[in-house]
């Protein structure tokens, strides 16, 4: 008997070493979901912009959108005009969200949408220092042209893409900050989902909690009640971190249906957070934490 029970539990811990040897090897895989898809042309949609190629430090070419700043009426808008950058979740990519991500755009604002290395038609292989590699391409892209103002620079992002985003208010002037169903850090979204294995198995920080208390510019967090991919009680943490100006809490959405449950009020919520804040200065530069 003691035998039979001895080998069960050799059995079990080779298992869960197993386990635990492949959620360490296999992390990229893990949390990098990244379909493929050609960018789509925006006029077919009825946007106002252009595909663009955007070239990262390392050389990996990132394809997107970039679309105009328009006035009330739809005219081209004065230089120098505001802007947003627009980072979107895991799983997803420009193709798959192209008839939405237009709609979303704050009056008078251009915006970008760049999918990242490994995402859509890009080269290269998804990871934490490629995320900011790619920030840092969108920034320098969109503050480099003439008819953008780059002090009026804004970020959004949605799930992983909180992490791009809040690195970038990390790093630069951003004028404002709308995260979308964001977690706090790597760490914790494992001890959420794989809690029978210890937490220092991750190797990626996406440290969201740390960067959102270093936040300068205001903060919008836009998170789902009943979310079970990251939970609610996170984007409330990182609400009190960043001293956030807004809080819009979706009753009974998830993470992936935030946008359908809110309706109207998620577009309307981040066009008016953005028109408050239009004016508010920058309270101290940015660090060069990561």
């Amino acid at each position: 008997m003691w035998a039979t029970l001895l080998r069960a539990v050799a059995y079990l811990a080779i298992l869960y070493l197993a386990i635990a040897l492949f959620l360490w090897v296999s992390q990229s895989r893990l949390i990098f979901f990244a379909p493929k898809g050609a960018v789509p042309d925006p006029g077919a949609f009825g946007f106002t912009g252009s595909r663009v190629a955007v070239e990262t430090a390392d050389g990996v070419t990132l394809h997107g959108w970039y679309l105009s700043p328009e006035g009330p009426t739809g005219s081209a808008r004065e230089a120098p005009a505001p802007a947003l950058i627009w980072f979107y979740g895991n799983a997803e990519n420009l193709a798959f969200l192209a008839p939405l991500i237009g709609t979303l755009r704050p009056p008078g604002h251009a915006m970008l949408v760049l999918d990242y290395r490994g995402y859509g038609q890009n080269g290269g292989r998804p990871n934490e220092d490629g995320l900011y590699r790619d920030a840092d391409a969108a920034w320098e892209y969109l503050a480099g042209r003439p008819e953008i103002d780059p002090h009026r620079i804004a970020v959004f992002g949605r799930s992983l893409g909180s992490v791009p985003a809040l690195y970038l208010a990390d790093t630069r002037p951003v004028a404002a900050v709308i995260l979308d169903s964001p977690f706090t850090t790597a760490r914790a979204m494992a001890r959420v989902h794989y809690r029978l294995f210890p937490s220092f198995l991750v190797r990626y920080d996406m440290d969201n909690l740390a960067r959102a208390r270093r936040l300068a510019a205001p903060l919008l967090i836009i998170h789902g009640t009943v979310d079970r991919i990251a939970p609610f009680t996170m984007g409330r943490a990182l609400a009190e971190a960043g001293r956030a100006q807004a809080f819009y809490e979706v009753r009974g959405a998830g993470h992936n249906d935030v946008y359908e449950t809110a309706g109207p009020g998620y577009r309307d919520t981040i066009h008016e957070f953005l028109e408050a804040v239009r004016d508010v200065p920058d309270s101290h530069p940015p660090t060069e934490n990561r």
